[in-house]
């Protein structure tokens, strides 16, 4: 092997990392995301209902 090639071998540390696709990245932090964050909080059901008022005739 030439020696160019053994250095450019040597160069290159952050090439371990490049087999993560863009999109399965983004799919990551979107379920650490959705898995991280509390579940939403029941809507308060109105004590009563309004009045219903009849209209004048």
């Amino acid at each position: 092997m030439p020696a160019t090639e053994s250095s450019d071998q040597q160069q290159k540390p952050y090439a371990v990392a490049a087999g993560v696709s863009m999109r399965d990245l983004l799919a990551s932090c979107a379920a650490a995301s959705t898995i991280s964050t509390p579940p939403r909080l029941p809507d308060p059901e109105p004590a009563e209902s309004p009045a219903r008022h009849r209209e004048a005739a």
